[in-house]
């Protein structure tokens, strides 16, 4: 009998040491999605914040090109306006965040291509820099966004796995959403669409 109570209590024991392990481990992983959503969010917000500072400079040489650039700053604050909330992250407000993102970047290439009409202003330095920085910019989104899907993907791998999915669903840890490509850059842009 002694024996059996024992037995009883290391199952039990070994059980609970294995939870704890899972939880914890889903717990890092949720914790790395968070992260990753910050790094996405700081990478669109360096872009938006060179968004002032490139419309002032165009904003010198294209007087006469306000509704471009109003575009861009309209599209800047929906941007700015929309976040995500890591612990609470859908497929709905993903694409909504992705969504305004995808507007600034459209009013963005409108702007770029507006510039193309002033040679004075592609040769300014102050615009060559806000250029290369913009680029930048780019880049460290795409990284991000990378780095976001590598990690929710990873998440979503530990959650979906068995026996981890018992506990991923007795403590609410829910699938992540990924970013995805637009729809929009499923086809090659049309260049006169630019200039609307």
């Amino acid at each position: 009998m002694k024996k059996g109570v024992i037995i009883i209590i290391a199952v039990v024991a070994l059980v609970a040491i294995w939870g704890v392990s899972v939880y914890n481990g889903l717990v890092s992983k949720q914790e790395g999605v968070e992260t990753a959503v910050g790094n996405v969010q700081t990478a669109y917000q360096q872009r938006a914040d060179l968004i002032p500072n490139l419309v002032a400079t165009v904003k010198n040489y294209a007087e006469y090109e306000a509704k471009t650039l109003e575009a861009v700053v309209e599209a800047r604050a929906k941007a700015t306006a929309t976040t995500l909330d890591a612990s609470n992250l859908t497929e709905e407000s993903l694409k909504a965040f992705q969504a305004a993102q995808d507007q600034m970047s459209n009013a963005l290439s409108r702007l770029l291509v507006t510039v193309e009409q002033y040679p004075d202003l592609k040769a300014n330095q102050n615009y060559l820099d806000l250029q290369s920085q913009l680029e930048s910019c780019e880049n460290a989104i795409a990284t991000a966004r990378k780095q976001f899907n590598e990690t929710a993907r990873d998440y979503n791998t530990a959650v979906r796995r068995f026996p981890a999915n018992l506990i991923a669903g007795l403590f609410g840890f829910d699938k992540k959403p990924y970013f995805e490509a637009s729809e929009a850059a499923q086809e090659a842009p049309n260049v006169g669409d630019l200039f609307q």
